[in-house]
């Protein structure tokens, strides 16, 4: 255990401060996406059973008020699906720009190495090398996995939010038939 310690820390300081911004940065978005997942899992059969339940105990279930409920459960169960997913969407954007940010203070290092001990000296370059590419790699890592997680979530709101419309039903048992012109 103290080896895998002393190998990521060794990480970060290879990768920079940046590297440990964006590290901290892809684990709240991850704790982020869990928790959408779980509310998937359990919260959001909670509420469509209440929402559900609400519905099938009213007994006006035709008229533009009942529609106009409907829309509104729907609308409340939709929010509650949609919770944290702009600013997921936010920090997965925010992560290739933190790698971003990443290359260029290691470019600095290495020109800072350059100016100090000119152009040939190879190995004095490398860690501002690899500052530079590190932060990007996990930039672009955390991007990545975020993309796809947020896409999965939205299509799974989405998806939710369909049944929830097909199971609340309005009665049109009792509407006139419109008339012909």
């Amino acid at each position: 255990m103290l080896e895998f310690s002393n190998a990521i820390q060794d990480f970060i300081e290879t990768g920079g401060n940046v590297l440990l911004v964006i590290g901290v940065l892809i684990f709240v978005m991850w704790l982020m996406i869990l928790e959408r997942i779980f509310y998937y899992l359990r919260g959001h059969r909670q509420a469509t059973k209440a929402a559900l339940s609400s519905w099938n105990n009213r007994s006006d279930r035709s008229s533009w008020q009942a529609e106009q409920i409907r829309g509104a459960m729907i609308s409340r169960v939709s929010l509650a699906l949609g919770g944290n997913l702009p600013i997921l969407q936010a920090m997965v954007a925010l992560c290739p720009l933190l790698g971003l940010m990443g290359t260029v203070t290691g470019m600095i290092e290495v020109f800072d190495v350059m100016a100090v001990a000119g152009t040939g000296n190879a190995r004095s370059m490398a860690a501002g090398v690899s500052k530079a590419t590190i932060p990007t790699m996990a930039g672009m890592v955390g991007a990545l996995s975020g993309v796809f997680a947020t896409t999965w979530l939205q299509r799974t709101a989405k998806r939710e939010r369909l049944k929830l419309e097909d199971r609340l039903l309005l009665d049109h048992s009792g509407e006139q038939p419109l008339a012909k012109a």
